[in-house]
C-alpha cells in the first residue's frame, strides 16, 4: 500500500467515524429532550432524521465500503 492509499484510507476511516458521532450526538440529543420534556418535538424529529440521513449520503458518497453498518446503526436507532 503506497502513501496514498494510505491516507485515502485514513479519511475513509475519519469520515466513516465522524459519521457514527454525529448520529449518536442526535441520538443523545433526543434521548435528553425526552427525558426532560416527556416528548421530543416533532419538529425536532423531523430535523434529525434530516441531519441522520445527510451523515449517511456523506458516508455513502465517500466511503461506501463501510456505509452498510451505519446505515443499519441508524435504522436500530428509529
Amino acid at each position: 500500500m503506497d502513501k496514498n492509499e494510505k491516507i485515502l484510507k485514513a479519511l475513509c476511516d475519519l469520515i466513516w467515524l465522524n459519521g457514527v458521532i454525529a448520529t449518536e450526538l442526535i441520538q443523545i440529543t433526543e434521548n435528553t429532550s425526552k427525558s426532560l420534556r416527556g416528548e421530543i418535538p416533532e419538529a425536532c424529529i423531523t430535523q434529525h432524521a434530516k441531519l441522520r440521513e445527510e451523515a449517511l449520503d456523506i458516508v455513502i458518497r465517500n466511503c461506501p465500503e463501510r456505509a452498510e453498518s451505519l446505515k443499519k446503526h441508524i435504522l436500530g436507532h428509529q
